[in-house]
């Protein structure tokens, strides 16, 4: 009772004595502190049956922890969410720039890594038509459906698409987030990859990968041509 502790003095043989005389003296004690009397359990004289002021007591009691750790829960999403915001801010802030491909590569890499903790960063893009024409080459084979889906997605990536994306990291690659990128004539994937098989599981929100598909590709589509 670290409230009431300093107006307290120990008297006589009962310690329990200055904290009924602290009460009596300070009746809105509980007024004033309600989370306390939340906290202690007062039984009514019923014997072993349960009165039903006890049972609605319980009752509301545990409902009140259902909804303290749920709006914990919303405030923790809600943090996280601002937190997401301001990175993307920053990271748009950033692409804005850059004058070439290459540039815009080098910042993805460089804002990834150290605001979203990335393990690698890799972006591959080919000209629109060889999607259809010529579905055979490496990329746009490997990528054609994912690219006509145009949603990003999360998990773990097949040998083919590691090696293809990560090169020499695609053995420790152990879950990645695809970024499906559009600027005509271009097309392509921006990938993000973790150690961690869990970073980027197939349940993860792509909601925020959506928006930056958005900005990398607006990006790019007022970047220099690479020459392809």
């Amino acid at each position: 009772m670290n409230l009431i502790h300093d107006d307290l003095e120990q008297t006589g043989d009962d310690p329990e004595e200055p904290i009924a005389e602290y009460l009596i003296a300070h009746p809105d004690f509980f007024v004033r502190h309600p989370d306390v009397l939340a906290a202690i359990d007062l039984p009514h004289p019923t014997g072993d049956a349960v009165s039903l002021i006890e049972r609605q007591v319980l009752t509301l009691r545990a409902q009140s922890t259902k909804y303290r750790r749920q709006l914990e829960q919303l405030l923790s999403v809600a943090r996280e969410n601002d937190a997401l915001a301001k990175r993307l801010h920053r990271l748009t802030l950033a692409l804005l720039e850059t004058q070439s491909f290459d540039e815009v590569l080098n910042t993805l890499q460089d804002e990834l890594r150290d605001q979203f903790k990335a393990d690698a960063v890799e972006m591959k893009l080919f000209a629109s038509e060889q999607l259809e024409a010529h579905a055979h080459e490496p990329g746009p084979a490997l990528f054609q459906e994912f690219l006509q889906r145009g949603r990003p997605n999360c998990g773990q990536l097949d040998k083919a698409k590691l090696e293809y994306l990560f090169g020499s990291q695609a053995g420790e690659t152990g879950s990645a987030a695809l970024i499906p990128l559009t600027a005509p004539p271009l097309a392509g994937v921006l990938a993000i990859g973790s150690r961690d098989p869990e970073r980027f599981h197939e349940g993860k929100s792509v909601d925020f990968l959506q928006r930056l598909a958005e900005v990398v590709s607006a990006t790019l589509q007022s970047a220099s041509s690479p020459g392809v």
